[in-house]
């Protein structure tokens, strides 16, 4: 574990390394949409597409817990109200699937759709029907948000999705192939403790950031 810690600066660091991985021609020439899962893979899109002019959204979600422990996610939903559930988890802790539903259908209504307003102005999430789309986050622990963001995206029948991202899980990495078109990664890592500890610095990422980048406003 101790020789991947901070093997990456920050999320500009990320995203130039990544770009060596990424066809970035082929990006630029099919016109892939990019399509963040979390705020700091919005940084990192951002970064990743550079000078090109392809499209960068956010797909947001929300994380639901298990009843007693408010830091073990036991499913997660996303805008379109598509909910990916640890069958494992909820079987172990004997949880029904009432409680996971109507926690999925709370966060929608007060989190998710006020992100939408708040960031989106109130547009839904574009259709990505016959697109190429590429899937961005800074790492993944459990692969929760891509697997979220993939059922949603694959109900739209894509031509193609990617993922990309610089720090996964083995077994994340291998459980979510099946899924997409290829996955691109710099390091796929054994034992994955949290995605902060590969990192020398995550800064935190503020609402006016994710507007600009959404907003295309301005350069952050």
């Amino acid at each position: 574990m101790k020789k991947y810690k901070n093997i990456l600066k920050d999320r500009l660091d990320a995203a130039k390394r990544l770009q060596d991985v990424v066809p970035m021609q082929k990006l630029k020439d099919e016109n892939w949409k990019i399509v963040a899962v979390s705020r700091g893979g919005l940084e990192l899109a951002y970064h990743l597409r550079g000078k090109y002019k392809n499209s960068v959204d956010f797909l947001f979600s929300e994380a639901i817990f298990a009843p007693n422990n408010s830091e073990c996610e036991i499913a997660r939903v996303c805008e379109s109200e598509e909910i990916v559930i640890n069958e494992n988890l909820v079987a172990a802790f004997g949880i029904k699937y009432d409680y996971v539903y109507g926690e999925a259908h709370r966060k929608h209504e007060e989190k998710i759709l006020s992100y939408i307003y708040q960031y989106r102005k109130g547009r839904p999430f574009a259709s990505m029907s016959d697109q190429v789309v590429l899937l961005v986050d800074e790492g993944s622990e459990t692969g929760m948000k891509f697997l979220t963001a993939l059922k949603m995206i694959l109900a739209m029948k894509p031509k193609a999705v990617y993922i990309a991202v610089p720090v996964i899980p083995s077994d994340v990495l291998e459980f979510l192939e099946q899924f997409t078109d290829n996955i691109f990664f710099i390091y796929n890592i054994d034992d994955y403790v949290e995605t902060s500890l590969y990192y020398e610095e995550l800064n935190k990422i503020d609402e006016d950031m994710i507007e600009k980048i959404l907003g295309e406003k301005s350069e952050i």
